[in-house]
């Protein structure tokens, strides 16, 4: 993990694997900070999966800012294409993470160009659905996009970092991940499953070098949330979601929240007896 700090372009051509940076180049990780700050994303090289619009696109386009390099996946090309083609510093590869062996295949053209130092999970799924109008079909479908999706790219890019002992995972999860919440039928337990996913992975992967980190957006104005039929309370930009995970991986964050002015308030919710939660939750939803 200490490889954040100096650019991959001091080192020689072909040599960031082997090399080792001395330890004075290296500052200290402060007690709160879970991960190894991400300070320097020059060469680095990237990987997003699902960002063609959204989060995911405007988190490429941030990263690529920064100078890093950057490969997109997706199962929609949309407004991917036109900038991939224009930046020799963006891959656009086709790819739809319910298929299995399209994740290995598209995993292994990737890093036969070399290690990957970020692996970001933005592919998700979404209709609203209550039980009272349950929809099995629908349940599934949230199911193996938004959670059996990241374990197969999980599944293709592991074993990688291992062998390397460095990289960092992030998984976007949400803050309807946190608690039961009205219309989250399908969608809230798959990112509550991705919530405890990337916890799991801290656990297992701290002390191999490699970081973990997950996140959760509030209402983001995204096609997703377009969907949504009621004020959506702090809704924030695709960029301004960017920024702030950008921010998160410069701190060194594991749980990387925002707008705060929401997502804080969501978090005390939680803390409360279910007594008091759920009354709250349909006060504050009027369903």
């Amino acid at each position: 993990m200490n490889d954040w700090i100096e650019p991959r372009g001091a080192l020689p051509q072909g040599a960031h694997k082997q090399a080792v940076l001395p330890q004075s180049s290296t500052p200290p990780r402060h007690w709160y900070q879970l991960n190894t700050p991400m300070l320097d994303w020059t060469g680095r090289r990237v990987w997003l999966v699902g960002a063609s619009t959204g989060i995911g696109l405007a988190c490429a386009q941030a990263l690529r800012a920064a100078g890093a390099q950057v490969v997109i996946s997706a199962r929609h090309a949309q407004m991917v294409q036109s900038w991939a083609v224009r930046d020799p510093g963006v891959q656009w590869f086709p790819l739809d993470v319910t298929r299995a062996g399209d994740v290995q295949a598209v995993a292994r053209e990737i890093l036969a160009s070399g290690p990957l130092d970020l692996v970001v999970y933005c592919a998700g799924y979404y209709k609203a659905q209550r039980a009272t109008a349950l929809d099995l079909d629908q349940l599934l479908q949230h199911n193996e996009v938004n959670y059996q999706g990241a374990l197969q790219v999980l599944n293709a890019v592991l074993p990688g970092m291992l062998a390397q002992q460095q990289g960092h995972i992030s998984l976007i999860s949400s803050v309807a991940g946190w608690g039961g919440l009205p219309n989250g039928l399908a969608y809230g337990p798959t990112k509550a499953a991705m919530t405890n996913l990337a916890e799991t992975l801290y656990v297992d992967l701290q002390d191999q070098g490699i970081g973990v980190s997950v996140v959760h957006p509030g209402f983001v104005a995204t096609p997703l949330t377009a969907q949504n039929e009621f004020e959506m309370p702090a809704i924030i930009t695709p960029a301004k979601a960017a920024q702030e995970m950008m921010q998160g991986w410069a701190r060194g964050q594991f749980d990387i929240h925002f707008p705060r002015r929401f997502t804080l308030w969501l978090k005390l919710l939680k803390l409360l007896p279910y007594r008091l939660y759920f009354p709250l939750v349909r006060r504050f939803t009027g369903l």
